[in-house]
């Protein structure tokens, strides 16, 4: 199970689909060069684990140097349907 919290960004967690980078390691471009965004598909791929792992609310938060995992993410400032105003 990839743990999102244990390397420098949480999209590091999951292999890279393009060019097969193991977790912990950044993408390289075909040139070999280190690139210097991670490949959309390991975005991708980090958030379909993400949510199949923790569900579709919970949130990956910096906590000082390292990384948390918040269940209820964004939830809580979310505005409620109850707290709408309807004009």
């Amino acid at each position: 199970m990839p743990d999102f919290t244990a390397h420098r960004h949480p999209v590091l967690a999951v292999r890279c689909p393009d060019c097969g980078r193991a977790p912990g390691i950044w993408c390289r471009r075909p040139s070999g060069h280190m690139a210097t965004d991670f490949h959309q598909s390991r975005k991708m791929e980090a958030d379909r684990v993400f949510i199949d792992q923790y569900g579709p609310d919970a949130s990956v938060e910096r906590d000082g140097e390292g990384w948390i995992i918040d269940p209820r993410g964004r939830v809580g400032i979310r505005p409620q349907p109850e707290q709408m105003a309807l004009f």
